[in-house]
């Protein structure tokens, strides 16, 4: 009975810390319509400053909490709101998830920069050693502020919500932004306040939680990730259900490890169990397969009849420019081979091998609109498989990596064919964090740390750097023809189809089931393809392992590699190989020039964030500045030397209609009109000219002014 009864006390402990950090996730997203995955590193930052202030200038416990929880938590929440999350009202799904998803990355690595990762950090619990005794357990004064603060959120936000005039205003402005308005609310004021209520939140469970585990960047942001599924649980929506899924959250964890320390047996089916059950508790995956179950089994909400229209271009090259564009890059790789230092050269090859992994996203997202966070996963399962099965560089054995890792991304989009959007891609986000954490771990040389290396065999043939390296060049030419011509078949016309108005697809007989199943076995694929021939290019220097295919570990994990794609330009094969080069290029301008590394580091998520003024890609844009350079000489020589422009007289206008010459051509101008006809002439021909010859006739002074036809 002492036994439940601690375990009942960790549970309740867990539960409380992911029931205050999903209730900070769930006040932004009802007020603002945006899921802060930056939520999770928001607690994590807090975390350290915390400690920075407490331990390491022994600055008091009272004054470190107020500047935390009261002064840093607010005014992060006010910044993020005014500066990133306000511009993204109505911008697409995808922009929005993307542009969260780069708050993240960047924050992650601010705090690796501030506090290096290869020192230790840790804090105490409140009221080190002290404890109350309730029955025949011993109960830390940690854990009972942890249960209380709980309580008090959970009340606080109530009354807030509830009793209150801004919980009031909040939740009208959930309900209809604009009808709010009306009513005399300010919208972006009351989003601001809940962004700053939801980040003070999260640092308390960051605060809350550092004690209890050593300070880690990632580990704590992938800890408060863990509220998601809570969070998910009240669908975003409700408070009471949040903490509900939070304590269901905290209580299986907390029995899982019972079980296997008090229950499970040594022999028999129990003791398999009982270690399938440890291995998910030691890889944090609990929490990961909750979110998933949550995911597939609460309905989402009801699609919006009002769809957020992207403004992405998608190019559609020609044949013979794709073709010609492709022998370019080969050509190209070819060279580089002959004048590339060979540090460089690896490098470029790392980048040219993960260009293929972001041109399995254009299809995916650039064309069908789909949203998948779990790419470099996907690359890692083909990285497997052609070291499992590609003994001596064996074709067949990269065959077999492509065709697995298509499967397998079918396998997942199995469960995700009735999500879109946010639950789309938190579905991936689970995916990835469980092959990293615990399918991954199945393949003892791929563990970061272990003994062994995995090395992955190069193809027959292309073991020397020069022939490998071309044979990636030429791998992602030939995949970005294929996708280029898909753009322009009549499959490809189906994702347009499916990314423009899934309901009118459906409305007109198109199997959006299927459609979505094909894109996603065949993204996974390309992934596969990417994974297969870079872990084979990396493997002659170190090998790889788990921190290759990871979400967040690493120097090129696997959200970068969605940040650099959507980058570059996600319509665009060439957008992926401008974000592969990016994604490895950054590190080598860092190390070239010291001043700049640290900013190389950040410049990913910073690009990311930067999406919502430029959701288009580098290349669309850069494509778009040199076509309006080119426009202008020739649009110059038309018109000849332009006078100096004469400026408008609204209240003229509006007072008698009395216009000069000079000022009627400037209003036909900016009205798209003629030059002597149109709409302004028609206001001179009834008023007459301020400019006219003073006869006072209307036929006469009309007569000079008869308007001409427009163009349109």
């Amino acid at each position: 009975m002492q036994d439940i009864i601690t375990y009942l006390i960790f549970g309740l402990q867990a539960a409380s810390i992911y029931a205050i950090a999903a209730s900070g996730l769930v006040v932004t997203y009802t007020t603002s319509g945006i899921f802060n995955f930056a939520h999770g590193a928001v607690g994590m930052l807090a975390a350290f400053v915390y400690w920075e202030l407490r331990f390491n200038h022994e600055v008091p416990v009272p004054i470190a909490l107020i500047v935390v929880l009261l002064v840093l938590g607010p005014l992060l929440g006010l910044l993020i709101d005014r500066l990133i999350m306000r511009g993204l009202a109505t911008a697409s799904t995808i922009t929005k998830i993307v542009v969260s998803v780069g708050l993240l990355f960047a924050f992650i690595q601010l705090g690796a920069l501030i506090w290096p990762q290869d020192e230790s950090y840790r804090t105490r619990r409140f009221f080190e050693g002290e404890s109350v005794r309730i029955g025949d357990v011993n109960v830390t004064y940690h854990s009972l502020i942890v249960f209380a603060m709980a309580v008090v959120v959970a009340g606080a936000l109530y009354l807030l919500l509830n009793r209150t005039r801004l919980g009031v205003a909040m939740r009208a402005v959930v309900d209809n932004r604009d009808l709010s308005r009306l009513n005399g609310i300010d919208p972006d004021r009351t989003s601001g306040m809940a962004w700053a209520i939801g980040c003070s939140l999260a640092a308390l469970a960051g605060v809350l939680i550092s004690p209890i585990l050593q300070l880690d960047v990632v580990l704590l942001t992938l800890l408060v990730i863990n509220a998601y599924a809570a969070a998910l649980v009240g669908r975003l929506r409700s408070l009471p259900l949040t903490f509900l899924g939070a304590l269901i959250l905290g209580l299986v964890e907390s029995y899982a490890a019972y079980f296997v320390v008090k229950v499970a047996d040594k022999t028999g089916l129990l003791a398999d169990l009982g270690g399938f059950v440890d291995d998910l508790i030691t890889t944090g995956a609990i929490p990961i397969l909750m979110l998933f179950v949550v995911l597939v089994v609460i309905p989402q909400d009801r699609a919006s009849l009002e769809t957020v229209r992207s403004r992405n271009v998608i190019p559609t090259p020609t044949l013979t420019q794709t073709i010609v564009g492709g022998g370019i890059l080969v050509a190209a790789a070819f060279v580089a081979t002959l004048i590339v230092p060979e540090d460089k050269l690896f490098e470029l090859g790392k980048g040219v091998g993960l260009a293929i992994v972001m041109l399995s996203l254009v299809p995916l997202i650039g064309y069908a609109g789909q949203i998948s966070l779990a790419q470099l996963a996907f690359a890692g399962v083909g990285a497997v498989v052609m070291y499992e099965l590609g003994s001596d560089g064996n074709p067949l054995g990269l065959v077999l990596a492509v065709v697995i890792a298509g499967s397998v991304g079918a396998l997942v989009a199995l469960p995700a064919l009735r999500l879109k959007g946010l639950y789309l891609a938190l579905v991936t986000l689970s995916f990835a964090i469980l092959f990293e954490k615990r399918i991954l771990t199945e393949f003892p040389d791929f563990i970061t740390g272990s003994t062994n290396v995995a090395r992955v065999p190069r193809l027959a043939g292309f073991g020397s750097d020069t022939a490998n390296f071309v044979l990636l060049a030429a791998a992602f030419a030939g995949v970005a023809i294929l996708v280029a011509a898909l753009r322009r078949g009549p499959f490809g016309r189906r994702l347009q189809a499916l990314k423009d108005s899934p309901a009118a697809c459906a409305t007109l007989g198109l199997d959006l089931t299927a459609t979505k199943l094909q894109v996603f076995a065949l993204s996974a694929a390309i992934a596969g393809l990417g994974g297969a021939l870079f872990a084979g290019w990396k493997s002659t220097i170190g090998g790889v392992n788990q921190n290759d295919f990871s979400l967040l570990n690493g120097p090129l994990a696997g959200l970068p590699v969605v940040l650099l794609a959507v980058i570059g330009g996600i319509t665009s094969v060439a957008g992926a190989i401008l974000g592969g080069l990016l994604l490895t290029g950054m590190p080598m301008v860092g190390q070239s020039f010291p001043a700049l590394r640290d900013i190389m580091y950040l410049l990913p998520g910073i690009a990311g964030i930067s999406l919502a003024r430029n959701p288009d890609g580098a290349v669309a844009q850069i494509k778009e500045a040199v076509a309006d350079r080119r426009r202008r000489p020739t649009e110059g020589a038309e018109r000849g030397p332009e006078a100096e422009p004469v400026p408008l007289v609204p209240d003229r206008l509006l007072a008698d209609g009395r216009l000069s010459a000079a000022e009627l051509a400037r209003l036909d101008e900016e009205l798209g009109l003629a030059s002597g006809g149109g709409v302004a002439c028609e206001l001179v021909a009834a008023h007459g000219d301020g400019a006219g010859n003073g006869s006072g006739d209307p036929a006469t002074d009309g007569a000079r002014a008869t308007p001409t036809p427009a163009r349109p």
